[in-house]
């Protein structure tokens, strides 16, 4: 009885519910016709592989193929772009009249669908199964079909354009680029050559490939400034005994005049003439002028000999001194006493034979010298002496060389580190150089790679098509939502009228109400003038029915799909 009754009390109220859901389900048909079509189309873009192993030729770009589209699609979604298509095409004129250019840039980009298209790959490399991008779809949505596939084949082109020119750029880039560090590289290297030819030449006696043949040559040059320095001492030597010999031997021979008696010199002539005075002295008186001439001539002698003593004796010391000098080198270095004091006693004989006033006198009488011994003891001395200056300056010059080997050699240590430093520099930078310049070769044919179009490169396999079918609405799922949700409105808005309905219907108001059941009901008597209005009703909403109905199928066929598309379609699907 409750569920009986439960359904009555429904159905009484069956007008309120097919008004509510009548309403509600007009709506959705309404909204679900009236909603604007979305058209989407797009392209399908395949990444495809170098054609030149990459064994063989190595491609400058190295990043893998979905970050490169995701780069590719920054540069292409910049507001210069989508602003040029905006403006083009006349997108989006209600936004943008009435929106800022960021909400107008933040819709073009949500029309804009970018998928990548990814495959199970084996890695060449490692032999490992991954995931690699192979191709990608770019696709673009508007309520107009015409403008969709517009904007499609302008984003694809862009796609293509963009992936061409920055692959192409990177490649000259990456060439510039080893271009101007093989240009630096260049410089360095000049620069350095330069310095180390200025080093080279600055240091020329010192460079270590020297090294061996300064040692061998200053060993050299110190045995023959020992032999000159023992040639100078034999020489001082000889010329200590000629001068000796020298010292005793008359310069003149024995004269004699045309009575046969000799013609004697000054010391014998002073000696006779000493011994005629004794004997004058003896027979004649102080004052007599054969004493007087006598003792005047010996007084002239005297002189004369004496001069000529002084003078032989300073040579001889001189002599001697320089021989001692020479001995003392030989054995001491020159800052030994012996040889400070030995050289001071040189120099002062030296100066003071200078100063003898019969240094003429003795000269021309040793250029007057007839006694053949004389003159030939005297001819060795003076070639002794012209030797002995000889070995002096052979010495000297052996000296000066070997202390120019002497600091070539101790130059040669800082020398050939600095050297070798320089010359490491430079081998680096030309090593570095021709990895460059190799590497410069590599990125040329890259390049080329590039330019030929013979590297990784992007083909349209898919172009955008005319849409004929909108992506959205949905209008059945609509229209189904929303029967769905008529009926459920439709039962509640029964349901509350129900509830809230203060008229007693039926046996469970009247228990409710008085707690006792009822005895007998009285069925609804429906009167004549009740059953046409009925009747006037149903036609009513039949007419009404097919009213909407004929509408639905005239928007359908207006702002969806025509009838003969949506029929041939239908007959095409289910094989009709």
């Amino acid at each position: 009885m409750d569920l009986r009754e439960r359904f009555q009390a429904y159905w009484r109220l069956k007008r309120t519910f097919f008004t509510v859901s009548g309403v509600l389900a007009s709506l959705t048909i309404a909204i679900a016709v009236m909603w604007p079509p979305t058209y989407r189309t797009g392209s399908t873009i395949l990444i495809e592989q170098q054609e030149i192993p990459q064994e063989l030729v190595r491609s400058a770009i190295s990043s893998f193929a979905d970050q490169r589209v995701q780069v590719i699609s920054q540069r292409v979604m910049t507001t210069q772009n989508l602003m040029s298509l905006i403006e083009r095409y006349n997108l989006y004129p209600d936004i943008r009249e009435s929106k800022p250019r960021e909400v107008l840039l933040q819709k073009m980009r949500s029309d804009i669908s970018l998928k990548m298209i990814s495959a199970d790959v084996i890695d060449p490399r490692s032999g490992r199964p991954t995931q690699a991008t192979i191709a990608f779809s770019i696709s673009y949505q508007n309520r107009s079909p015409e403008l969709t596939l517009k904007v499609a084949n302008e984003l694809t082109t862009l796609y293509l354009n963009e992936n061409l020119s920055s692959r192409t750029q990177m490649a000259e880039q990456t060439t510039a680029f080893f271009s101007e560090e093989a240009a630096k590289q260049e410089v360095r290297i000049a620069e350095l050559d330069k310095k180390l030819a200025e080093y080279k030449q600055k240091h020329q006696n010192s460079l270590p490939e020297l090294s061996q043949l300064n040692l061998q040559v200053s060993d050299r040059t110190g045995l023959e400034l020992r032999d000159a320095e023992n040639r100078i001492a034999a020489i001082d030597s000889q010329q200590v005994l000629l001068r000796a010999q020298l010292a005793q031997l008359n310069p003149t021979s024995q004269v004699y005049s045309d009575t046969g008696q000799r013609v004697m010199g000054v010391e014998d002539r002073l000696k006779s003439l000493k011994s005629e005075l004794a004997g004058y002295k003896a027979r004649y008186a102080p004052g007599h002028p054969d004493i007087i001439n006598t003792e005047r001539e010996i007084a002239g002698l005297e002189k004369e000999a004496k001069e000529h003593d002084d003078t032989s004796d300073i040579a001889r010391r001189l002599s001697e001194a320089k021989a001692q000098l020479a001995r003392a080198q030989e054995k001491y270095t020159p800052d030994h006493p012996d040889v400070i004091r030995l050289t001071h006693l040189v120099g002062e004989l030296q100066t003071e034979m200078a100063a003898q006033p019969s240094a003429g006198t003795a000269q021309k009488v040793q250029s007057h010298a007839d006694n053949p011994v004389y003159i030939q003891v005297k001819g060795q001395l003076d070639a002794l002496s012209v030797e002995r200056e000889s070995a002096e300056k052979k010495r000297d010059e052996l000296s000066a060389k070997l202390d120019d080997f002497e600091r070539r050699l101790a130059l040669a240590p800082a020398v050939e580190r600095d050297y070798r430093e320089l010359a490491r520099d430079l081998e680096n930078a030309q090593l570095k150089y021709q990895q460059i310049r190799a590497k410069q070769g590599d990125v040329q044919v890259s390049e080329n790679l590039e330019t030929a179009r013979k590297g990784e490169r992007f083909t349209m396999i898919e172009p955008p098509l005319p849409p004929e079918k909108p992506v959205s609405p949905n209008r059945i799922l609509i229209m189904a939502m929303g029967f769905v949700l008529s009926l459920g409105l439709g039962l509640g808005a029964a349901a509350v009228r129900d509830l809230f309905d203060p008229s007693v219907r039926g046996f469970r108001d009247v228990r409710q109400l008085l707690s006792v059941p009822p005895l007998a009901a009285i069925p609804t008597i429906v009167t004549a003038a009740e059953q046409r209005t009925r009747k006037r009703r149903a036609r009513y909403s039949w007419a009404g029915s097919f009213a909407i109905l004929i509408a639905g199928v005239s928007m359908v066929h207006l702002f969806v799909r025509p009838l003969d598309v949506l029929w041939i379609t239908f007959t095409r699907r289910f094989g009709m």
